[in-house]
């Protein structure tokens, strides 16, 4: 493990069980290093069903609720950070490849020295067909990974 303070933390939130413990170990790392917060989700627009991705036409509507639901969740895990005591906090929405925006894009334009992402997310069957993205995120990173073990792995 490097010897040095991290200043920007990125911490990849997907909505699944491991959310609440990449948020906590995120904050604690953050407020360990008096580093600044970036809450991060990725939205896709193709859908997996039944083991097969499928690409969806995705009207504007739909969207635009699908942003609004995500930057209200943002939001208050935004909040629970600020009642951790850590108030320099940031949220993020994109649309993607979760593995590049986390790994590649996301750090680059946000000079990030830390991920901090779950072990959760997918289920067995996507995992096969997709790839987890814990894993490509591990292998691939610009930058330090923090991968932080929920208690429902398969």
């Amino acid at each position: 493990m490097k010897d040095m303070q991290y200043q920007n933390i990125v911490a990849a939130i997907d909505g699944s069980k491991a959310t609440i413990p990449v948020l906590t170990a995120a904050v604690k790392s953050a407020l360990q290093n008096h580093a600044h917060l970036d809450l991060l989700t990725i939205e896709q627009v193709g859908q997996i069903t039944d083991g097969y991705i499928t690409d969806t036409t995705v009207s504007s509507e739909q969207t635009y609720s699908l942003v609004e639901a995500t930057k209200e969740r943002l939001e208050d895990l935004k909040m629970r950070a600020w009642k951790m005591g850590l108030l320099d906090v940031s949220i993020h929405i994109r649309f993607g490849n979760p593995k590049r925006v986390i790994a590649e894009d996301f750090p680059k334009d946000h000079h990030n020295d830390l991920i901090v992402i779950g072990t959760t997310g997918l289920s067995s069957v996507e995992r096969f067909v997709l790839g987890s993205v814990t894993n490509y995120v591990n292998r691939n990173a610009l930058c330090d990974v923090l991968v932080v073990r929920t208690e429902d792995n398969n």
